[in-house]
């Protein structure tokens, strides 16, 4: 169901960049003639159109199949190698040396074809998963970018961790990780 939707979505953007780029100045420049319109410009309406639809009823059935099966658990997150708290204070271990602030962080985004799926399913309602799923791996990134810069610090854990998300343009967000590196007792 997602291939054919991507499908669509590819009908849809190619479709729709044709009409805007070739043939909107191709009607321009024939104008005054009375010509028919061509063959190319004809399935490239029809590209968009015709992706607009397939997006529409996959995702209306996928809706509906979501409705009618419960939800599989979401996969955890790998095991890291770093302890990762958003406490100040870890029970049982002391904190020997603070090494500073560490960070990372990442900016993403969806291409058209999943923004117009997403778009849909926001009037046909249910969670919009294209950006669940592009926040999870914007998490990740950001995550594994701080992990990689306390790492070279030579931290043991990373506390007081905070995510911080920004919108940028359009369907893009920044996605910021911060915590503060430190070596602890044994």
């Amino acid at each position: 169901m997602k291939t054919i939707r991507q499908i669509g979505s590819l009908a849809f953007v190619v479709g729709l960049f044709t009409v805007v780029f070739a043939g909107i100045p191709w009607h321009v420049l024939v104008a005054d003639d009375p010509v028919p319109v061509p063959w190319w410009l004809r399935i490239a309406v029809f590209g968009l159109l015709g992706g607009i639809l397939v997006v529409l009823v996959t995702v209306a059935l996928e809706q509906r199949k979501f409705k009618t099966s419960t939800e599989a658990p979401l996969v955890g997150e790998p095991e890291r190698t770093v302890l990762l708290m958003n406490s100040t204070e870890l029970p049982g271990r002391e904190i020997t040396e603070i090494l500073g602030l560490v960070q990372g962080h990442t900016v993403f985004a969806i291409w058209l074809g999943k923004d117009l799926s997403a778009l849909i399913r926001l009037i046909l309602g249910g969670e919009l998963t294209e950006y669940t799923e592009m926040m999870g791996r914007a998490r990740s990134t950001a995550t594994n970018r701080m992990s990689a810069q306390a790492a070279e610090m030579g931290e043991d854990a990373i506390i007081n961790v905070r995510y911080m998300t920004t919108s940028v343009v359009g369907s893009a967000a920044e996605l910021f990780a911060y915590g503060t590196a430190v070596k602890l007792s044994e």
